[in-house]
């Protein structure tokens, strides 16, 4: 990290609300968790008056077969956002230029400007047609947040030859890819994937998660990382989550399904972004996006103001839940 980049950055809005009395679609989190996993947690719990191995090996072995890779090329982290920060502390140096795409995840730009990089955007729609060869590093959301957008595996794989060609690293933010079938790029040679648990195991503060890479990009991440990055909970229950494969299937199949039945029906009002994640992507044409969260929050539903997204101004952003959560929704939109 750049000491001399802090005074320079800002902290990011998020969704989430804490308001108990309130249905929250602002944050894209599976409102369902694994059977089982709070007896994990408490066992773990108890198992915390001593320190955690450090190797993590159940978890790594966990995350190498949820990605697709080898238990070496995982690298255990609290959550997605330290993956995406370790990822970056080891590639990037003051004055680096670094490929964002927008719109697409803030917390990117603040990562690069915490290192002391310099981040270019560049459309998100078509990053993977950019020259790679100026950057440190260009980094790919997949499937993109607030888009949806997901990537074709073949045309993602070729990029990742001509970064890796010029001497660029990629790194791939593959948060939401566990919705979708598309596969991982996790221990691609010259690749810095990150992985989060939160979205999919409903756990955004349990704090799991991790990078996957290989080579020398492996070694420096290794390296890199804290001792004891993971607490005992979020690596037993992680390891738990991640080989919980009928939940995941079964997660998959019901956004699927209630994605497209939201999407239908919100189409007679809005514009609706075609998406592959757990949410979806509206443009309120020429209704004011404040008084519509506004006014959905009134009807008890909190949605995403997406027009903090960069060069999105006319949009929200919703979760897909359960169908009677998602019922809802529909009904808080209806007229608005």
């Amino acid at each position: 990290m750049d000491p001399e980049s802090l005074h320079d950055v800002a902290h990011v809005p998020h969704g989430g609300v804490a308001d108990a009395d309130i249905l929250d679609f602002s944050a894209n989190i599976n409102p369902v968790r694994p059977r089982g996993a709070s007896t994990v947690y408490d066992a773990a719990f108890a198992a915390s008056t001593q320190y955690h191995t450090d190797d993590y090996t159940e978890y790594r072995t966990a995350g190498a077969d949820y990605a697709g890779c080898d238990p070496q090329h995982v690298i255990p982290t609290a959550g997605g956002l330290i993956a995406i920060r370790l990822g970056l502390g080891v590639t990037v140096s003051p004055g680096d230029s670094v490929a964002v795409p927008a719109p697409s995840f803030g917390e990117y730009v603040r990562e690069v400007r915490l290192q002391g990089g310099e981040p270019e955007f560049v459309d998100a729609d078509t990053v993977l047609d950019i020259d790679p060869e100026p950057h440190s590093v260009v980094v790919v959301c997949n499937p993109n947040n607030p888009t949806g957008q997901l990537y074709d595996p073949g045309e993602l794989q070729w990029f990742a030859q001509q970064c890796r060609r010029a001497g660029t690293t990629l790194l791939v933010d593959e948060a939401f890819l566990d919705f979708t079938e598309s596969p991982s790029l996790g221990g691609m040679r010259g690749v810095i994937v990150a992985r989060s648990l939160t979205k999919m195991f409903g756990l955004p503060g349990l704090r799991a998660g991790y990078v996957a890479a290989s080579g020398d990009l492996r070694e420096r991440l290794e390296t890199a990382r804290p001792a004891w990055g993971l607490s005992t909970p979020a690596a037993d229950v992680g390891a738990y989550c991640m080989k919980q494969t009928e939940f995941v299937e079964e997660t998959r199949e019901r956004v699927r399904r209630e994605r497209t039945r939201m999407a239908d029906v919100l189409a007679h009002e809005f514009d609706v972004r075609p998406s592959s994640a757990p949410f979806l992507l509206l443009d309120v044409g020429d209704r004011d996006v404040q008084t519509v969260v506004d006014t959905t929050r009134e009807r008890g539903v909190a949605i995403r103001d997406a027009t903090t997204f960069r060069g999105l101004d006319s949009h929200v952003r919703v979760a897909v839940k359960r169908a009677k959560e998602n019922d809802q929704l529909l009904e808080a939109l209806r007229g608005v």
